[in-house]
């Protein structure tokens, strides 16, 4: 190899002082990605000619921008599926009544129907996150709690004692329906 031109073919007589006959400087650009709706953690989009520029006028590379996701407070994700942990009050789950749940296009009312016990799971269907290859949408899975109230005032504490004398408020059921454990395993096959 020539150690004027470096095998190159040619000498730079007159170097530019900002690159040094490179063709290319040291600097930042501001490059506009779009986001494809349902991405995930992890995913990679690569956005052809993007990189780092290519000496004496070579072909530039490719920038690869890596998604982080953060986390939402009211949701957690599974797949294309949102989890969102639904809470409601004791006369809601003794006497049904409806209930506002967030969703990705804006807030739905779901019923809640009387007796509900803690821990029953609700489904959203086609309310979760888009998918990325744009085959439809998941869910939203919406999982039941009751909010038992701590600071009840005197009148509270006295009517909970005279409904504790009540025979539908003395013995506890046991639902033939499978534990909280077994409906999540079953949920998410």
């Amino acid at each position: 190899v020539c150690p004027t031109c470096h095998g190159e073919g040619r000498i730079i007589k007159e170097r530019c002082t900002h690159c040094g006959g490179e063709g290319t400087e040291r600097g930042d650009t501001v490059v506009e990605v779009s986001i494809p709706a349902g991405v995930a953690e992890g995913m990679a989009l690569t956005l052809r000619g993007q990189g780092n520029a290519a000496r004496h006028g070579g072909v530039n590379g490719d920038l690869i921008v890596v998604i982080k996701e953060e986390e939402h407070p009211d949701f957690k994700r599974d797949g294309n599926d949102l989890v969102h942990n639904l809470d409601i009050s004791v006369t809601t789950a003794i006497l049904g009544g409806e209930a506002e749940v967030p969703t990705i296009d804006g807030r739905v009312r779901v019923k809640i129907d009387a007796g509900t016990q803690p821990g029953k799971v609700l489904r959203l269907r086609g309310k979760g996150l888009p998918d990325v290859n744009g085959r439809g949408r998941g869910d939203i899975i919406v999982v039941v709690d009751v909010a038992i109230p701590t600071d009840l005032t005197k009148e509270e504490h006295k009517l909970v004692e005279q409904l504790s004398k009540e025979p539908h408020f003395k013995r506890v059921e046991r639902r033939d329906s499978p534990d909280i454990f077994s409906r999540l395993k079953n949920f998410f096959r």
